[in-house]
């Protein structure tokens, strides 16, 4: 008879997680990961399958709560550019050792690239849903007359995404919590109107 299992899968799938966004894939071994997940190596195959299953599962998770984090500051400000700036500044986390790793989404682009389509799906998924509500925050604030009528939403847009990318590549590179958020406020109003 089976035994039945005797944790909380998302514990331990928290615990996965924090291993991936601070060694990356290739360097986080499978002891790594049952070592912190706290679990036998039979129950570790038994729930997760192997190291490929148990990354994606939890890059998964790690882009909804950030996907929805992004979101949420995008949407609160009743003011587009508001909620722009609070999009980009807010990405950026006050702890050290968080803002040290990044984000374990782009992380994950920076190790595979395109050649691993499963993960490029996944990544595209994330961006369009986020591309989709930055793109009617902008118009939003054209609308308003708060930012430049001129902008294509699109490409501005796309300038938010990539300054999102720089903004936690530069955090993994050490740049500090004052500097980045300046970054992000100065281009946050670059959109404004002038």
């Amino acid at each position: 008879m089976a035994r039945p299992r005797e944790f909380d899968r998302d514990e331990v799938l928290k615990r996965a997680m924090e291993v991936f966004w601070a060694k990356g894939y290739a360097a986080t071994s499978t002891d790594d990961l049952i070592k912190a997940m706290k679990l036998g190596r039979q129950s570790f195959y038994n729930a997760f399958g192997d190291k490929r299953t148990m990354y994606v599962e939890a890059l998964d998770a790690y882009q909804r709560g950030t996907t929805a984090g992004h979101l949420k500051r995008l949407d609160e400000p009743a003011s587009a550019l508001d909620g722009i700036r609070s999009l980009l500044t807010g990405l950026i986390a006050e702890d050290d050792i968080v803002r040290d790793r990044g984000c374990m989404g782009v992380g994950s682009v920076s190790e595979f690239g395109t050649a691993d389509e499963a993960l490029v799906a996944r990544r595209s998924g994330v961006n369009a849903t986020l591309g989709l509500r930055i793109g009617e925050r902008i118009r939003e604030g054209q609308a308003s007359g708060e930012l430049d009528p001129d902008l294509a939403p699109e490409e501005a847009t796309a300038f938010i995404q990539l300054t999102m990318t720089g903004l936690q590549l530069a955090a993994r590179a050490g740049a500090g919590l004052e500097d980045l958020r300046s970054m992000g406020r100065f281009a946050a109003e670059r959109l404004r109107r002038r």
